[in-house]
């Protein structure tokens, strides 16, 4: 008796796991997953936004994609609230991540008080490199709330596009 009790509670577990998988929570996690484990998908994103930079060289793109990786890898978060309403769904999420917005803000007043630093006509990089070296050394972090909008469709919940803030908040630019 006891063994089909345990095989009976067994399989409703795993057919329950399958429903638990179809969450917004879920998909909410999933999505910040493949940032944190560098997804496919999250790179070539992230390299077509980078290509497109004219504003740096190659090796600063290079030391730019891996200040971003690094960011992606190092994001922590926690769902704080999850609403549903028939097909529709909020899922609220505290995030936390470098703070590049700061280290930049930084770099920009630098910049002001120091131009004479940075003009140089062989190395017209020269604020590029710098401001990439202060978002390196970048040790602080901030916290950002993101709401994440999900609709469902054929029984299972998908992501709706998130918004061009959220993303510089993802980056902690924002």
């Amino acid at each position: 008796m006891k063994k089909i009790f345990l095989v009976i509670f067994g399989v409703l577990l795993l057919v329950g796991c399958g429903d638990m998988e179809n969450t917004p929570s879920k998909r909410v996690e999933d999505f910040l997953s493949k940032y944190q484990n560098l997804d496919n998908d999250v790179i070539t994103q992230l390299d077509v936004t980078i290509d497109s930079d004219n504003d740096m060289n190659h090796d600063q793109k290079k030391e730019y994609k891996s200040l971003l990786e690094k960011q992606y890898q190092n994001l922590s978060y926690k769902i704080i609230d999850e609403v549903q309403e028939d097909n529709i769904a909020e899922v609220k999420v505290e995030i936390e991540v470098l703070d590049y917005r700061t280290t930049n803000e930084q770099s920009e007043k630098y910049y002001e008080s120091h131009k004479d630093e940075f003009n140089d006509k062989d190395d017209s990089n020269k604020y590029t490199d710098y401001k990439l070296k202060k978002l390196k050394d970048t040790k602080d972090k901030t916290t950002y709330v993101i709401n994440f909008y999900l609709t469902k469709e054929n029984g299972k919940w998908k992501m709706n596009d998130i918004t061009n803030e959220d993303i510089l908040k993802l980056h902690g630019l924002y």
